[in-house]
């Protein structure tokens, strides 16, 4: 019979948490599963939990960091960068510390991303009700704010008794090392149950080695997915983030040298083939690339590969109506999107698997001459952007030439940098012109396009790879969003290399405004100061703006108040030498640089569905819902006369 130990349930929790093992599949070493825990600490955890955490420090690291919302993108970024393989949890205080997580974990429902969250929790004893920064539901005496996670969690448990960790705990693991599953876990701590005793077999902390398991594809659906191949004329294959965590990469670069078939790629599935293959078209859809998107236009069949086929991806299912598709996912909701031919499978298995089925069987040489052609034309348009130096005088450089100095500012050597951005315009100019050879080297969260994750991202990021190079790439609208893990990577000692682009202003949704016919308003910060409101008594001090009386923002100086390097720069060849000095700093190091708003990568890119209204005075408004209706004719297949397969209707 297993011997028995007295601990608290916040103690039990930290105790099995901190025996959770992997084993690198490099190396072989055995590691912790969790790196570590990020912890706000306040009355809701800091006396049940902290205690536990403080015991096993020595185990499982606890860090401090700055904001709720940011410690959670730090935790999940860390998870991507290693591939889901280890991860991190994350713990808050009740009440606004806990609802701070939610935006984090809806980040990771969306992008399939491990992280644990730990709420402290209401008292289930209801001794002090309500206590401090409880919610009061009149209708329910159970809820707590806490029940704002069960949407955005795989899974979610409040523990209201210690031994339901029992059961809990092994449920949390499952969820958070399945392929299918993963995502965030959220685990609510009532605070008095926290410090709760309960007599736990001591065989319940052993050591465990979690494997991850690779699912194998059906035989009649290999056999169904080779046939389409074989019955086309015109394939395209597409990769996803699923096929990335699959560590698929020598996979797919035997896939389609093998038959011929040219590769486009997500955001999250981008630098799994190599930039310079010459079967690499790039990245598809919205913010594709020429050569992807014209393929795509063309394809008989295109084979979605651990995509989820989210409308940047499919031009809001406009890009390649015509086309059968095929999907091959983990995640049997994901892989019935395609509606035509569904493979059940884990992405290196099953692409492996159809490899087999399909023999010797090889595109026509015309198709694969025209994407190589296409291929190459795209890489000179890429370096025709990306090497521009010299701008006309008084001339501000935009996003690409930016993303072009900062590639170039690395040696031979350096090829293992790894950029990091989430959203506005940078997402679409980084996944046209960033240059990765390696499954990684491109880190984007665009699946929930979070405004803030960028900073607190590539500190996850470096954390999982101290050894390279991480460069934070943002617009001045995220970095005034959530900046205060700039204190937190000096803090911890992992420097970062952090590029502003500013624009002044939300200057991606400024041009998206103005194509749907709408007037500038409330975007660019010329745009929505207070005296062009009519409130000339409120207007701020003139010495908090510049001459154009717009708020002069210091970015540099606001760094540097939170302990880190930076400079502002003017142009292309200052920021060249910025980055120099950046590479050769120990310390976290932010360099801000003016940019043209309206400059923008015309190159590439297809239609994306953003409804226009019907009903407006604005002329441009109604020009653009004119434009749009055609647009979507096209989208729902009216316009060309054209069925699913292609075929011309009589």
């Amino acid at each position: 019979m297993s011997t028995t130990v007295r601990l608290t349930m916040a103690q039990a929790l930290v105790r099995y948490l901190a025996a959770q093992q992997v084993r690198d599949e490099e190396s072989g070493e055995l590691l912790p599963l969790f790196a570590g825990v990020f912890a706000i600490f306040g009355h809701g955890n800091v006396a049940g939990l902290g205690e536990a955490l403080y015991r096993q420090r020595d185990r499982l690291p606890t860090y401090r960091a700055h904001n709720e919302q940011a410690m959670a993108h730090t935790a999940i970024a860390y998870a991507k960068a290693h591939m889901r393989r280890r991860m991190m949890a994350v713990t808050s205080s009740i009440g606004p510390g806990a609802t701070n997580l939610i935006t984090a974990a809806a980040l990771a429902h969306v992008n399939r991303l491990p992280v644990l969250l730990l709420p402290g929790d209401i008292f289930v004893s209801r001794a002090p009700d309500p206590v401090l920064q409880q919610l009061e539901d009149f209708g329910d005496g159970t809820v707590s704010v806490n029940d704002c996670f069960r949407p955005v969690s795989r899974y979610f448990d409040r523990i209201v008794r210690p031994e339901q960790l029992l059961t809990a705990l092994p449920r949390a693991m499952h969820v958070l090392t399945d392929a299918a599953l993963c995502g965030p876990v959220t685990l609510a701590l009532p605070q008095d149950v926290q410090t709760e005793a309960w007599d736990w077999a001591e065989d319940f902390f052993a050591e465990r080695v979690h494997a991850f398991r690779s699912a194998p594809p059906a035989p009649d659906d290999i056999a169904a997915a080779a046939q389409a191949l074989r019955d086309a004329r015109r394939p395209v294959l597409i990769v996803g983030g699923g096929a990335l965590y699959a560590r698929a990469g020598d996979t797919v670069r035997h896939f389609a040298e093998t038959h011929g078939v040219p590769v486009a790629e997500t955001q999250a599935g981008k630098g799994l083939l190599a930039w310079h293959h010459p079967l690499q078209l790039g990245p598809a859809g919205v913010c594709g690339a020429g050569a992807a998107n014209d393929l795509l236009a063309d394809a008989d069949v295109v084979l979605a590969v651990g995509t989820r086929l989210q409308d940047f991806t499919t031009g809001s299912n406009a890009l390649y109506r015509s086309a059968r598709v095929i999907t091959l996912n983990v995640n049997g909701y994901d892989a019935l999107k395609g509606g035509d031919v569904q493979i059940l499978a884990d992405a290196r298995l099953g692409l492996g698997a159809l490899s087999a089925a399909l023999g010797s069987w090889c595109t026509d040489a015309a198709w694969r001459e025209r994407a190589e052609h296409a291929a190459a034309d795209w890489r000179a348009i890429v370096d025709g952007i990306t090497s521009r130096r010299e701008l006309p005088p008084g001339t501000l450089p935009y996003d690409g030439e930016v993303i072009g100095a900062v590639q170039r500012s690395h040696d031979d050597s350096a090829r293992t940098d790894i950029v990091v951005g989430a959203a506005g315009t940078l997402p679409a100019e980084l996944e046209k012109l960033w240059r990765t050879e390696t499954p990684g080297g491109y880190h984007m969260e665009y699946g929930y396009s979070c405004m803030g994750y960028e900073i607190a991202g590539g500190l996850g990021v470096k954390m999982a790879k101290p050894d390279r190079e991480v460069i934070v790439m943002l617009g001045d609208g995220s970095y005034l969003m959530l900046n205060a893990e700039i204190a937190t990577s000096v803090m911890l000692g992992h420097k970062l290399i952090v590029v502003v682009l500013d624009n002044r202003g939300y200057g991606c949704i400024d041009r998206l405004q103005q194509a749907c016919g709408g007037a500038p308003f409330n975007n660019m910060l010329d745009d929505c100061r207070l005296d062009d409101c009519g409130l000339d008594d409120c207007r701020l001090d003139d010495r908090l703006h510049g001459p154009d009386g717009v708020p002069t923002i210091d970015f540099a100086a606001h760094a540097r108040a939170m302990g880190a390097e930076a400079e502002h720069v003017h142009g292309i060849a200052e920021l060249e030498q910025a980055l120099r000095r950046a590479r050769a700093a120990t310390r976290t190091y932010l360099i801000s640089i003016d940019t043209d708003p309206r400059r923008t990568t015309t190159e590439g890119g297809c239609w994306w569905d953003v409804a226009v209204p019907e009903v407006s005075d604005r002329a441009d408004v109604r020009e653009a819902r004119r434009k749009y209706e055609a647009a979507k004719q096209q989208q729902l297949g009216t316009s060309s006369g054209k069925t699913r397969d292609g075929e011309t209707r009589g």
